[in-house]
């Protein structure tokens, strides 16, 4: 009788490089890579927990470090990616794009795998408890103001100044938790997520979610990040896109002056006239009822705290100091670490790269630190963006000889040198568009 042969399963599908990148969207079939297999995530992107359009941004891509970077339990993630396998690369493959850094690629998970043995990936609970505790004495501290000092001009201002920075400083804590760096289950982070960004500022969680994340993917990337969508309809912003806009002979806003109509549309404007009412048109649009109720406790809550020391009017008169003030704070913050940084369209760079050359940070102290949520640390950030913010000093000299070894700029800067770069960076691209405009 002749032997018995083993069943054989049926057999993998390779893929090329090409057939993957066809696969980017524009024809509504998406796929992607991690770790050489290639998975089909067209039907899936609806499903995803982390959004849609993050997810989709790395169609026709590898995404291998963005997925290591994002999911703090890969294991779990894992098994729910299997029924989106289809195949995997043929073993002549690269497994690299040929425009990304395969030295660099290689030896930075080395550095992530390096990183996660020091422990580096682990929160300190008691920083995070102090943190958020400092947050809730300031609160009490403002309401303390009026009621001991009375509602004259000197006691409101204190208490704006006061609760404007309860909101920065909870925008940075829920900050952490959306980015799960706080505690190693999902579900703590996002409770904590929703406490924070719902209560105690009355934003969604899922709005942030859906920003942000994609932010993170591809910074500073047009159209795919949310974060320079004022391109081109406000500002002209990086000297490759600006070009580009005067090229086509595009003028929305007189870019040429944008570096001073910044000052009037851009930081004192952001949350009061546009953040303020475009998540509740958000939540509501896409029916985050859960996201709506965390609101409105925090209306619930600050009404009830202020309405009978100020009346109607001097409440609304107070809410909106405090969120302008916010505003001032939360945009010179946000934008010094990637305005003045390379701008332009996805080129389908590697991790590193990608990440590096968006991101500055700003220089250590202990202002820096509180004053930014530990922000000025953003090219650590960007890289592992679930690192609790403590360990990212710890980090930063790692990350500094990698990029030194590989001829990578490390930008780091004082406070008022990165508010000023915003600005130079604005004009010098609202020349750029000028140039462009009148003589190509």
């Amino acid at each position: 009788m002749a032997p018995e042969t083993p069943a054989q399963g049926p057999a993998p599908r390779y893929f090329t490089w090409d057939e993957v990148a066809q696969r980017s969207g524009r024809d509504k079939e998406r796929w992607l890579v991690i770790e050489r297999k290639v998975y089909n995530i067209s039907e899936f992107t609806r499903r995803h927990p982390g959004g849609s359009r993050v997810i989709s941004h790395y169609a026709g891509q590898d995404a291998t470090d963005p997925f290591v970077a994002f999911h703090i339990n890969k294991g779990l993630v894992r098994k729910y990616m299997n029924s989106l396998l289809i195949g995997e690369l043929s073993p002549e493959q690269p497994s690299f794009e040929p425009t990304k850094n395969k030295e660099l690629t290689e030896e930075f998970r080395e550095l992530r795998a390096t990183v996660e043995q020091m422990g580096l990936m682990k929160a300190n609970h008691v920083f995070f408890l102090l943190y958020l505790l400092h947050i809730l004495l300031l609160d009490v501290a403002a309401w303390l103001t009026l009621l001991v000092f009375g509602t004259s001009f000197m006691p409101f201002l204190l208490c704006a100044v006061l609760l404007s920075a309860v909101q920065a400083q909870a925008g940075w804590l829920q900050h952490d938790f959306g980015h799960l760096s706080v505690f190693s289950t999902s579900t703590w982070n996002h409770l904590l997520h929703h406490f924070v960004i719902g209560h105690l500022k009355g934003a969604p969680a899922s709005w942030w979610n859906h920003m942000h994340f994609q932010h993170h993917a591809k910074p500073n990337c047009f159209r795919k990040d949310p974060d320079i969508n004022m391109h081109p309809f406000f500002f002209a912003l990086g000297k490759i896109l600006s070009v580009e806009l005067g090229k086509q002979k595009k003028k929305y806003m007189p870019y040429n002056h944008q570096h001073k109509y910044f000052f009037l549309i851009g930081p004192p404007a952001l949350l009061p006239l546009y953040f303020q009412w475009y998540i509740f048109y958000f939540v509501i649009q896409r029916k985050k009822w859960v996201d709506l109720a965390w609101m409105i406790t925090f209306y619930v809550r600050i009404s009830l705290t202020y309405v009978p020391l100020l009346g109607v009017k001097g409440f609304l008169g107070l809410f909106f100091v405090v969120r302008f003030l916010e505003s001032n704070w939360f945009v010179w913050v946000t934008q010094m670490n990637h305005i003045p940084m390379h701008i332009d369209h996805d080129r389908n760079r590697d991790w590193v790269s990608t990440q590096l050359q968006a991101t500055c940070n700003v220089h250590k102290s202990a202002f820096n630190d509180w004053f930014s949520g530990h922000l000025n640390f953003q090219i650590e950030h960007h890289l592992f963006p679930t690192m609790p913010r403590h360990n990212y000093h710890k980090v930063a000299p790692l990350v500094q000889s990698l990029c030194a070894k590989h001829g990578i700029e490390y930008q780091s800067k004082p406070l008022l040198s990165a508010f000023a770069d915003i600005v130079h960076s604005l004009k010098e691209s609202g020349q750029l568009w000028l140039d462009a405009y009148l003589h190509q």
